[in-house]
Formats: C-alpha cells, sequence, structure tokens
C-alpha cells in the first residue's frame, strides 16, 4: 500500500475513472489511510469543484481548442484576444464520479471507524447541490440511486437527508407533462396512471447481464478467500509470533486479507443493491405489461360487442 501524502491523493483524483474497479481500488487506499480523513475530505471537495484555468499574452487566434486535450472538463469560458483566459470546468459524469466514491468510502469504512462519515457530513450537501446544479436527469437519476442506499441505510441523520433530499430535488414541485410526453408514456405502456414509470426492455436486458458477472458468482475470488492462511483466520496462533520480523509479517498477511475482504464486501453489498433495483424494474415491468394486456383485452371484447 503505497504511502499517503496531499501531492499522491491529488494525483489519484485525477486518475480516477467511472469504473467500478477504479472507485473501489482508490476508496480502498483511501480507508487504509483513514486518519488523514479530515485532509482527504478536503481536497476530495477541492477537486470536485476545481476548475483549469490557461491564458497567455498572445492572441486568441493562435489557440486551436479543438485540439486542447481537456478529457474530462468542458470550456466555460474565454476573454478577449487582447488578454484572454480560459476555463475548463469537470463535466458533470465525473463529479458524479467523485460522489461514487465518497459513497462507497462512507459505507465500506463504517466497520473500521465513524471518521469519514463525520467528515463528510458537512461538506456533502453542498456537493450534492453542486453537482445537481450542473447536471442533467440521467445524472440525476444516478445521484438519487445514491441518495436512496443512504437512506435504506441511515447513513446520515434524518435532518442531512433532508437536506439532501432539498438539494436533489427542491421543493418537489410536480412538472407539467407537455402532450408529446403523455403521448409517449401511453406508448410505451397502458394510458392508466401507474405509481411509477416503467422500465424499457433494453434497460431489464443490461441489468441482467451485469448481474452475469456479480461478485456472488465470482469463483476466483472465493478461491483466494479459501486459501487464505490459518494465521489470519485463528487467533491462538498469536502465540507463535516471536519476534519483530514474525510480527510484522504477520500483520501484513492481515492487511492484505482485510484489504480483499473490504473490497469483497463492498462488491456484494453493490451486488445487493443491483438485485434490489432489478426486483423493482422486474415488478414494474410486469404490472405495466398485465395493465397494458387487460387494456387490449377490454378493447377486444368491446369489438367484438359491437361487430
Amino acid at each position: 500500500m503505497s504511502a499517503f501524502s496531499e501531492a499522491a491523493l491529488e494525483r489519484k483524483l485525477s486518475e480516477l475513472s467511472n469504473s467500478q474497479q477504479s472507485v473501489q481500488t482508490l476508496s480502498l487506499w483511501l480507508i487504509h489511510h483513514r486518519k488523514h480523513s479530515a485532509l482527504i475530505v478536503s481536497v476530495w471537495e477541492r477537486e470536485l469543484r476545481k476548475a483549469i484555468f490557461m491564458g497567455a499574452q498572445f492572441e486568441m487566434q493562435e489557440v486551436n481548442l479543438e485540439k486542447t486535450n481537456t478529457g474530462d472538463y468542458d470550456l466555460i469560458a474565454k476573454a478577449s484576444e487582447s488578454d484572454w483566459f480560459i476555463v475548463f470546468q469537470a463535466k458533470p459524469n465525473r463529479k458524479l464520479t467523485f460522489l461514487y466514491l465518497a459513497n462507497d468510502v462512507i459505507q465500506n469504512s463504517k466497520r473500521k471507524g465513524p471518521e469519514f462519515t463525520k467528515d463528510f457530513a458537512p461538506v456533502i450537501v453542498e456537493a450534492f447541490k453542486h453537482v445537481s446544479s450542473e447536471s442533467d436527469e440521467s445524472c440525476k437519476k444516478h445521484l438519487g440511486r445514491v441518495l436512496s442506499i443512504w437512506e435504506e441505510r441511515s447513513v446520515y441523520e434524518n435532518d442531512v437527508l433532508e437536506q439532501l433530499r432539498q438539494a436533489l430535488y427542491g421543493d418537489r414541485k410536480v412538472r407539467k407533462r407537455t402532450y408529446e410526453q403523455i403521448k409517449v408514456d401511453e406508448n410505451n405502456c397502458s394510458p392508466r396512471s401507474s405509481p411509477t414509470d416503467p422500465p424499457q426492455t433494453t434497460d431489464l436486458i443490461r441489468a441482467l447481464q451485469e448481474l452475469e458477472n456479480a461478485a456472488s458468482g465470482d469463483a476466483a475470488v472465493h478461491q483466494r478467500i479459501a486459501s487464505l492462511p490459518l494465521e489470519v483466520q485463528d487467533v491462538s496462533l498469536l502465540d507463535r509470533i516471536t519476534d519483530k520480523e514474525s510480527g510484522e509479517q504477520l500483520s501484513k498477511m492481515v492487511d492484505d486479507a482485510c484489504m480483499l475482504l473490504a473490497d469483497y464486501n463492498g462488491r456484494l453489498a453493490a451486488e445487493i443493491d443491483d438485485r434490489k433495483q432489478l426486483t423493482r424494474m422486474l415488478s414494474d415491468f410486469l404490472r405495466c405489461q398485465k395493465e397494458f394486456l387487460a387494456e387490449k383485452e377490454h378493447k377486444l371484447e368491446v369489438r367484438n360487442i359491437l361487430f
């Protein structure tokens, strides 16, 4: 496990991607260095809001913006030709990844101590508000899922959860739909009103495919866990420690085992959430199809009576 420093943390955050492996790997590193939790949260918040400023004394037309490698950043400002500057701001999807990281750290660090839950509390509401204000509906749905998990698991007190709901959903006013939106809904499902919008078939297929590689079916990890040495399982073997070197060796084995188990537990928790979500999706889909079938049968009966 590499040593902690603010520069190392900044580098790792800059290399963070939205893949599950990237988020979990960095999360485990942060949890390992949880004694620096206050600094970690401070740097996390700073990098979340980070903007890149570029400037020069030559004219604007000499800069080819199309060739500027900005990665996960969007151009949001530029000045006059005589004294110009450019500002790049992180895209909503990248900021969403930062919240995924916070979610993973907060949940998987609770077994070791309350440091991260406590240190994230003063900044998480404003972070939610910041990301939500710049996100499209797709990103907001992902934010809503994170919030739902925190509500289900009581990660924070009700007052903090309510502030998060307010940051994400505002005053919860019901938006009026256009006629075109209503017609689209009618084509997707029964014209009768329903408590939730049904999932599309493609969404169901994708959710089922993702579960094919779920943690519970990872035979390689199962074998690694089953092969853990007895020294990390049986406390009575601590008596075999006779010197500092053997103690350090055992400490390293325990750390490696904890990393493996923490990673697997995090994947299992994510799988449980995915399966719950899939159950809700299937329930909504079946309800929709039953309503649609009943509507068609009713129309057929009316047609038979009339003709």
